[in-house]
């Protein structure tokens, strides 16, 4: 399948194409604008040091998506969902976590009202 065309990077003054919303360069600035400033400092905190080595260990454990291989696909997993959120009382528990794909997590998430709300 064809990729869209390439599309300058989101940072003003730019010259750079890119499939994404920033190039290389100005992702990480990017990022790091937004754990500084615009992320929550309570979910800042719950997701520190500790949950990377625990996502590392989970993901390296179950490297494929739960939610794909249910529907008969293999698809490498790319992050970590908690079956019950953090903040509704969940844990980093093994229990209560999933391998999943990016665009599973974006739907569980939509679905469930955890990020957009």
């Amino acid at each position: 399948m064809p990729r869209k065309p390439k599309r300058p990077c989101s940072q003003p003054g730019c010259p750079e194409l890119t499939h994404k919303r920033f190039c290389v360069a100005h992702a990480k600035e990017e990022a790091r604008r937004y754990e500084r400033y615009q992320r929550d400092p309570a979910t800042r905190k719950r997701y520190g040091r500790a949950w990377r080595k625990i996502r590392d260990r989970f993901i390296k454990a179950n490297p494929l998506c739960e939610e794909c291989k249910r529907k008969g696909k293999l698809t490498a997993a790319q992050e970590v969902h908690h079956i019950l959120p953090l903040s509704r009382g969940g844990t980093h528990d093994e229990s209560n976590l999933m391998s999943v794909c990016t665009p599973c997590h974006s739907s569980i998430s939509a679905r469930e009202g955890d990020r957009w709300g």
